[in-house]
């Protein structure tokens, strides 16, 4: 089957737009520790940063995830690339911990109208479960590789003489995000393949409906636990490389990297694997392999922590193979998703989407904030242990979840 070249130019646009908010949207990990060490400010308060980011996402979706086909999916990520690039600026010359504030807010309502209008889009250019589910997996890598350059990024602006040169990435950040609205402002969005209900009253009635469902309410709670330990390992790991493995700025950044390109790199190959496996043996196995990371490779990583770093030849192997883990934790999100999404009609995608969104914003931010908690509480070489809680409670619902869709599409296929 050929390609559509309108659908072609669509998807080069989500993968350009979710790149520049990758940078964006995961440096919060990265500004914590800044904020520590420039702003004064202590681990829990730092951690409000992560809660800036994601309240304004959840409150966002809730807002317009069920009639934004209505705004069009065009307007509403050029409204978002405009909102973060002035943000940027604000960040620049404000240069206090409540402009990281506001930055990250802005960056979270900003992202939850393009992840929506993302989502709902690859309904729209993908034919049948496997391609939904394979070009869900490659956009959430792409997104990941954002994430790495990040990491890269902040160091290469710092400077120990200079404790404010590191602002001037914000000039760099402001210039990808009107560079990412121009070639959107390019693109051939067809504003009639969007999928509006038939009023407003109805399109937030078909939302609170989905919530109803036995399958969503098991889905939501799934990317609920997901997302608190993902968001958990990476919004910390700048600060555990810091404060634990004793490393500097850059190199605490730079090591976190791995995590972010290892995520990369899991949902790429979780994105040609779904092309001939279940997604739920692909998830299954994922889960379990991350469980036996946290027991037995995070140990070793703190055990083996030198006391002073003077290169990253000093940096004990365990510190570069525990950011690893991101291989085996990459999948289970767009393949949860996808799942979901795919066995849902497309004019329900858009309300789906924000309810994907809302859930796991407010299990990030808990996520996050459990971490700064626990990191205050118990130190940096504890707190990462916790997250095995939930990770045991997604294996018991991703069980379910199955179950619900295997059953879902039996029914399915008996009526037609």
């Amino acid at each position: 089957m050929t390609q559509d070249p309108s659908h072609l130019r669509i998807k080069i646009s989500l993968y350009i737009n979710y790149f520049v908010f990758a940078i964006l949207l995961n440096s919060v990990g990265i500004v914590i520790l800044k904020s520590q060490n420039i702003y004064g400010v202590d681990e829990v308060a730092a951690s409000t940063l992560e809660l800036f980011k994601d309240l304004p996402i959840a409150i966002v979706s809730f807002l317009v995830a069920s009639f934004l086909p209505r705004i069009g999916y065009k307007k509403a990520m050029l409204i978002g690339l405009l909102t973060v690039a002035l943000a940027c600026v604000v960040m620049y010359f404000g240069n206090s911990f409540w402009t990281a504030k506001l930055l990250f807010a802005c960056v979270g309502a900003s992202f939850a109208l393009i992840k929506i209008s993302v989502y709902a889009m690859i309904g729209i250019v993908t034919e049948g479960e496997k391609e939904h589910n394979s070009l869900m997996s490659n956009i959430e890598g792409f997104f990941m590789f954002g994430i790495a350059l990040a990491y890269f990024l902040f160091p290469a602006f710092n400077s120990e003489s200079h404790p404010d040169a590191w602002l001037n990435v914000y000039w760099l950040l402001a210039g990808l995000s009107l560079a990412s609205f121009a070639f959107l402002w390019t693109a051939d969005f067809k504003e009639d393949q969007n999928l509006p209900g038939v009023d407003l009253n109805e399109d937030f009635k078909q939302m609170f409906l989905l919530m109803t469902k036995l399958l969503v309410a098991v889905f939501v709670m799934s990317a609920f636990l997901f997302v608190m330990v993902e968001q958990g390992i990476m919004t910390w790991l700048p600060t555990f490389n810091d404060r634990v493995l004793n490393l500097s700025f850059e190199q605490a950044t730079m090591m976190s990297s791995i995590l972010a390109i290892s995520l990369g790199i899991g949902r790429f190959l979780a994105g040609y694997l779904a092309k001939f496996f279940s997604w739920f043996w692909i998830l299954l196995c994922c889960i379990i392999l991350t469980m036996l990371v946290l027991v037995f490779i995070l140990p070793q990583a703190i055990n083996a922590a030198p006391v002073e770093v003077n290169s990253f030849s000093d940096i004990p192997i365990m510190g570069y193979i525990f950011p690893m883990i991101g291989l085996f934790i990459a999948p289970i999100y767009p393949l949860l998703n996808s799942a979901v999404l795919s066995a849902l009609p497309k004019k329900v995608h858009s309300s789906m989407a924000g309810l994907i969104i809302i859930f796991s914003a407010i299990g990030g931010s808990l996520g996050s904030r459990m971490i700064g908690i626990l990191f205050k509480e118990v130190g940096g070489d504890t707190a990462f242990y916790y997250t095995l809680i939930p990770m045991g409670l997604l294996l018991v619902t991703l069980i379910i979840l199955y179950k619900l869709t295997s059953k879902q599409k039996q029914s399915e296929n008996a009526v037609t």
